[in-house]
């Protein structure tokens, strides 16, 4: 266990007194239990740290075309599209 000092304000460390009073339990006790339940609510405990990897790449494709042909017509500029009757 490890040994801290702390600095409170008057009125907080009165508060803290009168509740280890009423509760019949040490400061230290009171003190452990607040921290415990501050970080239980505010800093969840890390996960193990996985490799970060980018997302696997999905076939988004118009259905019936190639590879080869999506990248011509996703380099096709709209003059050729026109030029092919074709809508860009």
């Amino acid at each position: 266990m490890t040994r801290t000092q702390i600095q409170l304000p008057d009125d907080v460390y009165a508060r803290a007194r009168k509740v280890c009073e009423a509760r019949e339990i040490s400061f230290a006790e009171l003190s452990r239990r607040g921290l415990e339940y501050m970080l239980s609510v505010y800093a969840p405990e890390p996960t193990p740290a996985k490799k970060w990897a980018p997302p696997k790449p999905r076939r988004l494709g118009w259905k019936g075309l190639t590879d080869e042909q999506l990248k011509e017509e996703a380099q096709m500029s709209s003059a050729e599209a026109a030029l092919l009757g074709r809508r860009k």
